[in-house]
């Protein structure tokens, strides 16, 4: 809603409506009710003499600072139209990453939610019943079925145990996970170095950190505030203390790209494009390649990630539920051996 509403802004503006008038057109084809609210404040604010930037201040949870720092620059430089345009596009690049990864988690996120739900209804309401059928055979089960057995008889005695175990423990973990801020660093840290997903979240830290830092510095930010604005943007937080360690450096007298080299976290392929683009001064249009090839990359692994999970995540429920299915059937088995 907020990318579809910059967007609308910056169309507004570049055909020469003014700043109020732009709201109101926006604001009456708007059919979300809170971002209708919302508008109707901001233009309030405006009417009563503020500026674009300070009105958005009293939004946060809509507007980040690399939002608002880019519309002062707007406003700054009369060029508010094309600052919109530009964060339009930076946002929907953004969206458009986030999306598809989401999109390629939920799919063996699902399948794991059904595998556990479809288990648990197997050994608490099927395996139960036989139970009682094996009782009557007057013989030992193999192995398999008696712990299969005994798993239902557990699960039967302390589901509400296990299921209030599981949600303290994933509350909890979810709430240390925002507080501290070393357990943060070495699960990102791991997540970079998984077989599958690593390479994924590394180039969609890289293709945000690159079109978010030529949306920034082509918007006339001076390069330290952009990187600064640039790091919570990263969606990582090794790559956001490496961007706010990039901007140090250049504080220092180093140069961009032998300030990104000094982390050792970006490919020398990104290095070389910063590079070319510090020396011939077009360092947005390199950001900007740079940007667009990496976001083809997050593209092209997210389809190569969702043809590899889904026969391999297929594979293992069925494993998990055959298996339940083949321990209770295996008494029946080996009796009709015995007859």
């Amino acid at each position: 809603d907020i990318t579809f509403f910059t967007r609308q802004m910056a169309t507004m503006l570049a055909s020469g409506i003014p700043l109020v008038q732009s709201f109101d057109i926006v604001g009456r084809s708007c059919e979300h009710p809170e971002l209708k609210i919302m508008i109707n404040k901001i233009k309030g604010e405006i009417e009563e003499g503020h500026s674009f930037c300070e009105a958005l201040k009293h939004f946060p949870g809509y507007f980040n600072e690399l939002y608002i720092n880019l519309v002062a620059s707007g406003e700054q430089s009369g060029a508010l139209d094309g600052i919109l345009e530009k964060l339009a596009t930076q946002k929907e690049k953004m969206e458009s990453i986030r999306g598809k990864i989401k999109k390629a988690l939920f799919y063996p996120f699902a399948v794991v939610v059904v595998a556990l739900v479809v288990c648990a209804i197997l050994l608490i309401f099927v395996v139960p019943q036989f139970e009682q059928l094996f009782k009557g055979f007057g013989a030992d089960l193999p192995f398999f079925t008696r712990l299969v057995v005994n798993l239902s008889n557990y699960a039967q005695s302390y589901w509400w145990i296990i299921l209030f175990g599981m949600s303290i423990g994933t509350w909890s973990f979810l709430r240390v996970y925002k507080r501290s801020e070393n357990l943060r660093n070495s699960i990102e840290r791991i997540s970079l170095r998984l077989p599958i997903a690593g390479p994924l979240l590394e180039k969609a830290a890289i293709a945000r950190f690159t079109r978010t830092l030529a949306t920034t510095f082509g918007a006339g930010v001076p390069l330290v505030d952009a990187l600064e604005s640039v790091a919570k943007a990263t969606g990582n937080i090794i790559y956001e203390k490496a961007t706010l360690g990039i901007s140090y450096d250049i504080t220092q007298g180093q140069q961009l790209q032998q300030a990104m080299k000094k982390t050792g976290l970006f490919p020398e392929m990104v290095i070389q494009m910063v590079t070319i683009g510090e020396e011939s001064g077009e360092l947005e249009r390199m950001l900007a390649k740079v940007a667009n090839y990496y976001e083809e990359e997050v593209d092209n692994l997210i389809e190569s990630l969702s043809s590899l999970l889904e026969p391999l995540i297929i594979a293992v429920l069925g494993l998990i539920v055959g298996g339940l299915v083949v321990a209770m059937y295996l008494p029946i088995f080996k009796m009709g051996a015995v007859v």
